[in-house]
């Protein structure tokens, strides 16, 4: 099974506002870097779009690394979050409705594919590749301002 490591980060400006989400993947040292925008959009769904995207773009199931800054991406799988909201109907502990379901739903059929393993970093501390998929991110958004 061939290692990847996937960085991503998704930016907005305005909650909700145009928002872009970047991704970098890496497979024996060379590099791939996506991005992408909406007009209308949540950082949160972001987070979210720049992690599908990156797990999108591999060919075959992979030991993926994946480094976001996003807790609410990396809570929501490392914790159980959305496949205990999925397993409700996408019903949080808290009898709301989990916001992205859409979104999750899709990340988590992803997981079942390829091996993941999850690191949260402190997003704008300095993070190489973070910053990079800031950048990204931010200019992908920036054509819809």
């Amino acid at each position: 099974m061939k290692k990847v490591e996937i960085f991503t980060d998704g930016a907005c400006s305005g909650n909700p506002g145009p928002g872009g989400w970047g991704t970098i993947l890496r497979y024996n040292g060379i590099e791939k870097e996506l991005s992408g925008a909406e007009t209308l959009t949540t950082n949160n769904r972001m987070e979210l779009m720049a992690v599908i995207q990156g797990l999108k773009a591999l060919k075959e199931p992979c030991e993926v690394v994946l480094t976001s800054d996003s807790q609410y991406v990396c809570n929501g799988i490392n914790k159980g979050w959305a496949q205990k909201w999925r397993k409700n109907n996408w019903i949080k502990s808290d009898k709301s409705k989990a916001k992205n379901f859409e979104l999750w739903a899709e990340l988590l059929d992803l997981l079942k594919i390829h091996k993941v393993t999850i690191i949260w970093v402190r997003g704008h501390n300095g993070h190489t590749e973070n910053e990079r998929c800031d950048r990204l991110a931010v200019s992908a958004l920036e054509k819809y301002k």
